[in-house]
C-alpha cells in the first residue's frame, strides 16, 4: 500500500516541480479559453447564426490547430530529451524542423480554406425547422474563416517557438504571451464587432479581425524574448543562419517518430470535426447548443490540459537524461494529480452548469440542451483528465505508432460510427447519445492503465543520437 501511495503521491519538491511546469500551461489555457467564451458570446449577441456560423468555421480552424500541434509536438518529444541530455545543437536542429513544418503546413491550410470553403462549411449545416437561417450562417462562417486565413503563418510560429520554450522548462513567458494577446483580443473584439469608439461594426468579420491581431501579438512576445535571452536559449543563435541544416539522422528519427503523431492529430482532429458533424444531423439547434457546451466546458478542461500536456516535459527529460524508474513514477503521479483535479473541477462545472446558457442571446430550448449537455460533460471530466494524461505519457517516450492506435484510429473505428449510428439511425435524445459516445473513452482509459503499468513507454530516443 506504501508502495502505491508513493507512486501516486509525490512530495513537496515534486508538486513544486510540476506546478511550476503546469500552472502556467493551466492559466494560459484557461484565459484563452475564458476568452473563447467571451467572444462566442459577443458573437452569440448577433444571434444564433452568427454564433453557429462561427463555430463551423473554427471546426476547420480547430483541424489546423491540431495538425500544427502535432508537427510541433512530435519534433517536440526530440526537443524535451535533447533538454534533458544537454544537448543545445539538437535542440537548434529540431526547433529548425519546427518552423519548416509547421509554415509548410500553415501554407497548405491556407490554400484549402481559401478555395473550399464553401464545400467544407456545407458538411456541418443540416436544417431542422428550428427557424435558423442556414444560408445566414455560412455566410457567417465564409466572412470569419476568410479573415482567419492572415493568422495561420503567424500561429504556426508561435507554436513552434513556444513549444521549444515549454519543453525547456520555461512555460511562464508563453502565458504572459497568450495572456497579452488574448487582451489585444478582447480589447479589439469589443471595438470591431459592435462598433464602439467610432469605429465601424463589423460584426464577424470584426472578431476575425481580433484574432488575427492577437496572432501577431502573441508571435512578436515570444520571438523578442527568446532572441533577446540568446545567452539562456542558445538554441536560437544561429537557428535561422544554417535553416536547412539538420543532419540526415536526426530527420531520419524525426520521420520515422513525429509523423504518426502528426498523422494522428490531423486524423483525431478531423475524427473529432466527424463526431460534431454526426451530432449535427439533429439540426442546427443541436450545433448551437454544442456550441456552448464545448465552449464552456473548455475553460474548465484546462486544467485537465495543462497538467496533461506537463507529463510529457516532466517524463520527457527524466527520460532524456535516462533516469527510466523517475520518469515511470512522476508520470503516474501527474496522471493521478490531473484525475483527482477534474474530480473538483468536473464539480464546478456541474454546479454552474445551469446559468452558463442564460448569458447567451438564443432559443430556450438551445439553452434548455446546453444545460443537460454541461452536466454530461462534468460527469465525464475525470474520464477524460485520465485518458489524456495517459495519451501524454505514452507519447513522451516517443511510441507515437501506439499513441496513433489509442487516439486517431479509436475516434475513427469507435467513436465516429457510434455517433452516426445513434445520431442518423436512431431516435434517442441527443443527450443520450453524447453521454453514450463520451463514456466510450473508458475503453481508453483501460488500454492506457495497461500500457502504462507494463512500462513500455519508458524509452530514451535520442541516447545513440549525435547532434552535428
Amino acid at each position: 500500500m506504501t508502495k502505491i501511495r508513493s507512486f501516486l503521491i509525490g512530495d513537496k519538491p515534486f508538486y513544486r516541480r510540476a506546478f511550476r511546469i503546469a500552472l502556467p500551461i493551466v492559466i494560459q489555457n484557461a484565459v484563452t479559453n475564458f476568452v473563447s467564451l467571451l467572444d462566442n458570446l459577443m458573437i452569440g449577441r448577433l444571434g444564433t447564426e452568427q454564433m453557429t456560423g462561427v463555430s463551423i468555421a473554427n471546426q476547420l480552424v480547430f483541424v489546423y490547430n491540431l495538425l500544427i500541434f502535432g508537427v510541433v509536438s512530435g519534433i517536440g518529444i526530440f526537443t524535451t530529451q535533447f533538454f534533458g541530455a544537454g544537448d543545445e545543437k539538437g535542440v537548434r536542429h529540431t526547433f529548425r524542423v519546427k518552423v519548416i513544418a509547421s509554415g509548410f503546413t500553415a501554407i497548405v491550410a491556407g490554400l484549402l480554406f481559401f478555395f473550399f470553403d464553401d464545400f467544407l462549411l456545407r458538411l456541418f449545416f443540416t436544417e431542422d425547422g428550428s427557424g435558423v437561417d442556414l444560408l445566414l450562417a455560412l455566410q457567417s462562417g465564409k466572412e470569419y474563416l476568410f479573415v482567419i486565413l492572415f493568422g495561420l503563418i503567424p500561429f504556426a510560429l508561435t507554436q513552434a517557438y513556444s513549444g521549444t520554450l515549454r519543453e525547456g522548462g520555461e512555460s511562464a513567458v508563453p502565458m504572459l504571451a497568450g495572456v497579452s494577446a488574448i487582451a489585444v483580443n478582447v480589447s479589439l473584439n469589443l471595438i470591431l464587432i459592435f462598433g464602439y469608439l467610432g469605429a465601424p461594426a463589423l460584426g464577424v468579420t470584426g472578431a476575425a479581425i481580433a484574432t488575427v491581431a492577437s496572432r501577431f501579438v502573441e508571435l512578436l512576445i515570444v520571438l523578442v524574448y527568446t532572441h533577446a535571452k540568446a545567452a539562456r536559449w542558445g538554441f536560437i543563435t544561429g537557428a535561422y543562419r544554417r535553416l536547412f541544416s539538420v543532419p540526415g539522422k536526426l530527420i531520419g528519427q524525426l520521420a520515422v517518430k513525429s509523423f504518426p503523431l502528426i498523422v494522428n492529430e490531423l486524423l483525431w482532429s478531423v475524427g473529432t470535426s466527424a463526431v460534431v458533424r454526426n451530432y449535427s444531423t439533429r439540426g442546427l439547434s443541436v450545433v448551437a447548443a454544442l456550441t456552448i457546451t464545448t465552449t464552456v466546458a473548455n475553460v474548465f478542461n484546462s486544467v485537465n490540459f495543462g497538467i496533461g500536456a506537463s507529463v510529457s516535459i516532466v517524463a520527457g527529460q527524466s527520460l532524456g537524461a535516462d533516469r527510466l524508474d523517475d520518469a515511470q513514477r512522476d508520470a503516474c503521479r501527474m496522471i493521478a494529480l490531473a484525475t483527482f483535479s477534474c474530480l473538483f473541477v468536473g464539480g464546478a462545472l456541474a454546479a454552474l452548469a445551469p446559468f452558463f446558457p442564460l448569458i447567451y442571446n438564443t432559443e430556450p430550448a438551445v439553452r434548455d440542451l446546453s444545460t443537460s449537455l454541461l452536466l454530461v460533460a462534468a460527469a465525464c471530466m475525470p474520464i477524460g483528465a485520465f485518458m489524456q494524461a495517459s495519451y501524454f505519457t505514452i507519447r513522451s517516450g516517443g511510441k507515437t505508432l501506439v499513441t496513433f492506435l489509442f487516439d486517431s484510429v479509436f475516434v475513427l473505428a469507435v467513436s465516429f460510427p457510434a455517433s452516426y449510428l445513434l445520431a442518423a439511425k436512431t431516435t434517442l435524445p441527443i443527450v443520450r447519445v453524447y453521454l453514450i459516445v463520451t463514456l466510450l473513452d473508458l475503453i481508453k482509459c483501460i488500454v492506457g492503465f495497461i500500457l502504462i503499468k507494463k512500462r513500455i513507454w519508458l524509452h530514451n530516443i535520442v541516447s545513440d543520437q549525435t547532434a552535428a
